[in-house]
Order: structure tokens, then C-alpha cells, then sequence
């Protein structure tokens, strides 16, 4: 197998990401030690809201720039968003996903134990780039002297529906491979590919209706003949996705929907704290644990550090790497399946630290 060194970006962000990011840096390194073909070094880049506070800017040119020029991949750990607006201000996460165009937000659910009741295997592949996340708002006086009126836009576009349509049924397409080619096949609760797309086009017959409309036609096309396709409106997805997950393969929707899916969703998995993500485009990819800044624990050495680890993996699948993926998928299973070395979140008493190690080891 030829060799294959990567530069991973390592931006801890805010909070704890400060003490996670660390932990796919070793994740990573260990990686290396038992795939000889397989190297990595590191660069720590400044992003994030504390960085803005030190400096005025949360995300500096050369951050970017770097990546761009120098780096494989990144590792982002979080951001600490205030909830008023400040002067100056806009996340650095949303900017480095506009400017590296990493357009699809790809976050896997899974349960470990198929005896679960609620067993849950999904992937919802999240339009990154539009949406009312374009942030085009203004408030204005009513004309009728009533008071003030607030208002966005909500933009979709045909390019970006298409994007994120093909990537979603790319991941269908590559979900089916891995279960097919697994040993425990047979205990798959999924045996077909199928994506459902999420949508309010009964309501908003325009935007929704495009992204509806172009997601269809995309996964009509013959690289996607095998896969199941099928709608939800996401009002009732969400009712749905809580009272029966196992119906679900891969779920695809527009950026805010796919925004409020990806952290509900989360509370199938136990935990915010073991549910990755990665931000990917045709060119790059992010990988970013979903569980945010928590500066309730921050300091305290007991920040799960699963979501990250899983995000590695994620971020090695994306970038090829399925080998080193699969040991990373495969020895965070064991350590939740064994249910010995658990961070608080997930009612256990380990730290940071011995959760790492514990997977370490298995990988």
C-alpha cells in the first residue's frame, strides 16, 4: 500500500473544544503507529469567540489562508456564540464553511446495541451554505407606524440542492457497501439504501419547493436508481424521527431544518457528547464534534471526548482513509458496548483522559 502522509489543522475553538482537539491529535497519532502507511503531522490554528475577543477578528485571514494552502484536513473543536448580537461578531465556523464551500454538514446517529428498543442508525446530511443562514436580516420600522418589523431571507438554489442531493446519495450508496461487506450484516436494521427528504414545500412553495423538486430529480438519476426515496414534512419528521428512528437510512434537508434535526436527533444517541460531524466540499473537509463550547464543565477534565474521536473517523472516511476509519468506529463501539470507561454525560464517572485511553487502546 503506498504511503500517505496528511497535514491535519487543529482549531480548538472555545471551551472545551480546547480540551477534545487534543484528544484526535493522539487518536490520530496512534493511528499512524499501527498503519505504516499512514503519517500525519499538525498545525494549531486561532479561531473562535475568545480569539475575536483578544483581537477583533474570530476568524483570522492567515487561519484560512493556511488552510487552504497547507493543510489536508482540520479538526475544529467549538465556539462559544454570544446570544445577543455583538458588534463585529459572526461565527468563524459558519465563515470557514462558506469560505472553504464545505456545503453539506454530514452527521451519523448510532446506537451501539441493536437489542436497544429505540435502535438508530441515520446519517442527516445538512445543507451548509444557504437557507436563512445566508444572514441577510434588517429591522425597519412598519410603514403603519405599528412598531418595528424584523425580517430575513431564506434563499435556495438550485446548485446548492443539487450538491447536497448527490452527496446525500453518496453516503446512502457508501452505507450499503459497509453494510454489505460487514460480518454482522445480518444485524443491520437497514437493508436498502433510502434517503427521505425533509422539506415544508405545503408552506413555502418556493424555496422549499425548489430544494424538494431538485433533490428529486438529482437522486432520479441512474447512479442513484438503487436507493428508496421518500418525503417528510419537517414538522412531522421530527415526531417521526423520535417515535420510530429505525425507519430511517439517510435524511436530507436544507440548513436550518437539517441544523434543529442533527441536535434532536442527538438525544437518540444518549449523548451530545457522541455524535460527530463533518463539514465537507469537493476539496476539503472539517471534522467537528456537535456538542459546542459547554463552558459548564469547561475545566473540569470530563468532557466526553467520543464525539470528537468519532469526528476523526468521519473526517478519515471522507478524506478515503476507510481502514483507519473502521478502527476508530470500531474501537469507540467496544468501549460503549463494554460500558466500563464512561464520561459523566453518559451516566459514568471517567474524565476526559480515561475515556481516551480506553479507546486508544482498543484502536
Amino acid at each position: 500500500m503506498a504511503s500517505r502522509s496528511l497535514r491535519i489543522a487543529l482549531l480548538p475553538g472555545d471551551g472545551i473544544g480546547r480540551e477534545v482537539i487534543p484528544a484526535g491529535r493522539l487518536v490520530l497519532e496512534t493511528l499512524s503507529s499501527v498503519l505504516p502507511h499512514l503519517s500525519f503531522t499538525f498545525t494549531t490554528l486561532p479561531a473562535g469567540y475568545n480569539h475575536f475577543l483578544e483581537t477583533g477578528t474570530a476568524l483570522p485571514p492567515k487561519t484560512v489562508d493556511t488552510l487552504r494552502s497547507e493543510c489536508s484536513a482540520a479538526l475544529f473543536g467549538a465556539v462559544s456564540s454570544p446570544s445577543k448580537k455583538v458588534a463585529g461578531y459572526s461565527s468563524p465556523i459558519v465563515a470557514l464553511r462558506k469560505q472553504l464551500d464545505l456545503y453539506a454538514n454530514v452527521r451519523p446517529v448510532k446506537a451501539v446495541r441493536p437489542s436497544l428498543p429505540s435502535f438508530v442508525d441515520l446519517v442527516i446530511v445538512r445543507e451548509n451554505t444557504e437557507d436563512l443562514y445566508v444572514k441577510e436580516e434588517r429591522t425597519f420600522d412598519a410603514p403603519d407606524g405599528s412598531g418595528k418589523v424584523a425580517e430575513a431571507i431564506k434563499r435556495i438554489s438550485e446548485r446548492a440542492s443539487h450538491r447536497i442531493a448527490s452527496m446525500a446519495g453518496d453516503v446512502a450508496l457508501r452505507r450499503q457497501v459497509i453494510r454489505c461487506s460487514a460480518p454482522e450484516a445480518s444485524i443491520n436494521i437497514h437493508t436498502n439504501p433510502k434517503v427521505t427528504i425533509t422539506h415544508k414545500s405545503n408552506v413555502l412553495s418556493q424555496t422549499d419547493g425548489l430544494f424538494r423538486e431538485t433533490v428529486r430529480s438529482t437522486l432520479a438519476t441512474r447512479k442513484y436508481a438503487s436507493i428508496a426515496i421518500e418525503e417528510q414534512i419537517v414538522d412531522s419528521m421530527v415526531y417521526k424521527l423520535f417515535l420510530q428512528p429505525q425507519l430511517y437510512d439517510v435524511i436530507v434537508a436544507p440548513n436550518l431544518y437539517g441544523d434543529i434535526l442533527s441536535d434532536a436527533a442527538a438525544a437518540l444517541a444518549g449523548s451530545l457528547g457522541l455524535v460527530p460531524s463533518a463539514n465537507v466540499g469537493d476539496s476539503f473537509v472539517i471534522g467537528e464534534p456537535c456538542h459546542g463550547s459547554a463552558p459548564d464543565i469547561e475545566g473540569q477534565g470530563i468532557a466526553n471526548p467520543i464525539a470528537t474521536i468519532r469526528s476523526v473517523g468521519l473526517m478519515l472516511e471522507f478524506l478515503g482513509e476507510e481502514e483507519a476509519a473502521g478502527r476508530v468506529d470500531r474501537a469507540v463501539e467496544e468501549n460503549l458496548e463494554r460500558g466500563k470507561v464512561l464520561s459523566p454525560d453518559m451516566g459514568g464517572k471517567a474524565g476526559t483522559k480515561e475515556v481516551l485511553e480506553d479507546v486508544l487502546k482498543r484502536i
